[in-house]
């Protein structure tokens, strides 16, 4: 008895995976399209991606470049300060990070220097931008529409994102 419903509980997930990995190609082959689109220029692509505590800003991209390409970053703010700059926790009334998921547009260049994030263990590039503008306050998914944000730790990365490969079967 254990056993069949083992082999119904297995199948059943691997009909959801299925079906997730379908949705999740499908929405990726038409964001995919739209990236494609994109005007190409000198400016970046910005993801803010915010968990307390870290240092790091968010995802960037170049202009028709996949976000499977992009890069978690810190930002230097010698030029120009990051939206939603302010007194961080612990101070009292603190207000940070309110632009999570808010894509930008980023003028500026990487300084060819890394930086430490303590929070995470990373060492990551640094940007030092001159301008940001937004572009959408409410932009979806950013690598797959079924992954999971969680504050405490980093779940979204680009290689969430399903291979290429993956994906053919669905087209």
């Amino acid at each position: 008895m254990f056993r069949k419903i083992f082999i119904g509980a297995m199948a059943c997930l691997m009909l959801c995976q299925c079906n997730t990995l379908k949705s999740d190609c499908e929405a990726l082959r038409q964001r995919e399209a739209e990236i494609a689109q994109e005007a190409r220029g000198d400016y970046y692509i910005g993801r803010r991606y915010e968990i307390p505590y870290t240092r790091f800003w968010g995802y960037m991209r170049k202009p028709g470049q996949s976000w499977r390409e992009a890069k978690l970053v810190m930002m230097d703010e010698r030029l120009c300060r990051t939206p939603d700059r302010g007194m961080e926790p612990p101070v009292p009334g603190a207000v940070y990070g309110t632009d999570n998921n808010v894509e930008y547009i980023i003028k500026g260049s990487y300084t060819g220097k890394n930086a430490y994030d303590p929070s995470t263990n990373q060492v990551l590039p640094m940007f030092r931008p001159t301008s940001f503008t937004v572009r959408n306050r409410q932009p979806g998914f950013l690598f797959v529409p079924s992954e999971e944000y969680e504050e405490e730790r980093v779940t979204l990365r680009p290689s969430i994102m399903p291979p290429p490969q993956s994906c053919a079967q669905y087209r």
